[in-house]
């Protein structure tokens, strides 16, 4: 059963947030323009918490899972947000941008995770502010650098490097499907203003792709339906930098800890595609093997629909399931998992 995240009033139902909208399959035309051209396409399903203040970095590195005391203003770090059980809570990219560290998220968790940090602050000199209003967060993916060198006087030679220019932030994220992508993070009218220029070079796209495209390099997004369901290293966070194991404590890191020295990481997330579309297969959903119809052997992480066709989806899976047999959505007479190959390795478990 999914557990929702509680708001600090302890009541789970109190300003729930409202689940994210299913967004519309994109056209042909739309997967095209990214992976035979170029396409920009504004990300609604994303919000930013700002945190300024002297102690905003060391407030910061006591609650997340990677290392945000050392962060530089030239990188970009991934990181996550566990419960005291080492679920994960959140999952968000973390920067600097002059003295504030800028945290991207979903935006149906956002609200929660935002009034359950802040209760942690004390007396720490932080705050904590939803910025989301007055910034605009641009994707990017393709032939793109054409464009772009037209609003940033420099670009992003690395995966997570980030440069700053009079139009905002530009983050390199990792390729899905060996194309180019970032993400152009800056105050929303200056963007706004901004955007035509990329018309007559790139098409403009549904967000519906960039969530295809997280999910085609294998990068999990923690939305409400999956909120306190996974250990970081269930959805590959050890594997994709988010968790730093030599930083001092946070919420739940006993756990995550014990997790990865202790070999009984017996589960991780995998790239599949299912008949279907976006409103039978969700985040949340469970799956289950042909040979133990009695039991769940996992859950959708993130899903989108796929250019082939279907959707394509992230689930986190009991890696004995993988090994013979079928996994199947929603009942072991559910339809099919096609499993495919994650554009990244991970460790052999013991």
């Amino acid at each position: 059963m999914n557990t929702p995240l509680v708001s600090a009033s302890g009541n789970a139902s109190a300003h729930a947030p409202a689940a994210l909208p299913v967004l519309p399959r994109p056209s042909a035309e739309e997967f095209a323009a990214v992976l035979e051209h170029g396409a920009y396409m504004p990300l609604s399903q994303f919000g930013v918490i700002d945190t300024t203040g002297d102690d905003a970095a060391s407030f910061l590195h006591s609650q997340l899972t990677n290392d945000i005391q050392h962060l530089d203003a030239a990188n970009a770090r991934l990181a996550g947000y566990c419960s005291a059980k080492g679920r994960l809570l959140a999952s968000f990219l973390s920067w600097r941008s002059g003295d504030t560290i800028r945290l991207l998220v979903s935006k149906d968790v956002q609200a929660a995770v935002q009034k359950r940090l802040s209760m942690f602050v004390l007396r720490a000199k932080a705050k904590l502010t939803d910025t989301s209003g007055e910034l605009a967060v641009i994707g990017l993916a393709g032939d793109v650098r054409g464009a772009l060198s037209g609003v940033f006087d420099a670009l992003p030679d690395g995966v997570h490097v980030q440069v700053d220019g009079a139009a905002g932030t530009l983050i390199r994220v990792p390729d899905a499907l060996e194309r180019l992508r970032y993400l152009w993070i800056g105050p929303k009218a200056q963007v706004e203003a901004l955007l035509p220029s990329l018309d007559g070079k790139l098409k403009r796209v549904s967000p519906a792709v960039w969530d295809w495209l997280d999910i085609r390099a294998g990068e999990p997004r923690i939305t409400q339906p999956v909120v306190e369901q996974f250990v970081p290293q269930m959805v590959n966070f050890d594997v994709l930098g988010a968790v730093n194991f030599r930083k001092g404590c946070y919420p739940g890191q006993e756990v995550v800890a014990r997790s990865q020295y202790r070999g009984t990481i017996k589960r991780r997330t995998s790239l599949a595609n299912v008949a279907g579309e976006l409103d039978t297969v969700r985040p949340g959903t469970e799956v289950f093997h042909s040979d133990d119809p009695g039991q769940p052997c996992g859950m959708i992480v993130s899903a989108a629909s796929a250019q082939a066709g279907g959707v394509d989806l992230l689930v986190e899976i009991k890696l004995a399931a993988l090994e013979s047999g079928s996994v199947h959505l929603g009942a072991a007479d559910g339809p099919a998992l096609r499993f495919l190959t994650l554009p990244y390795g991970l460790p052999a478990e013991v």
